[in-house]
């Protein structure tokens, strides 16, 4: 049986009325407790913020949007629309699924 390891030790670190405003503030926006978010920002994890957090979401939502038009603009092809404009449609719909791609792996 694995059990989480009990935090006993505690350290202390001295910061201006200013930085601290700026930590806690940081905690709150990441959603965790001020000790949580000390000791994953000191032991070198990613925070990642609320508001990242949901902008991946909603680039993901886009992200399918835009795989679901790409279907549905396939369909329109084998029912033997024009071509060009389909394929010009379709290279749109790629290369902005690619950027939507790129811009979530850099959240």
């Amino acid at each position: 049986m694995n059990k989480k390891a009990k935090r006993t030790e505690q350290i202390k670190a001295y910061v201006t009325p200013e930085e601290s405003i700026r930590i806690m503030e940081s905690s709150q926006r990441a959603g965790l407790t001020l000790s949580e978010f000390i000791r994953r920002v000191c032991l070198g994890f990613r925070v990642e913020s609320r508001e990242d957090q949901q902008a991946r979401r909603e680039l993901l939502k886009v992200n399918a949007d835009l795989g679901r038009l790409g279907g549905l603009l396939k369909q329109t092809l084998a029912a033997g629309h024009s071509k060009e404009q389909i394929y010009g449609l379709l290279h749109k719909v790629d290369q902005l699924q690619a950027e939507l791609k790129a811009r979530i792996r850099a959240l």
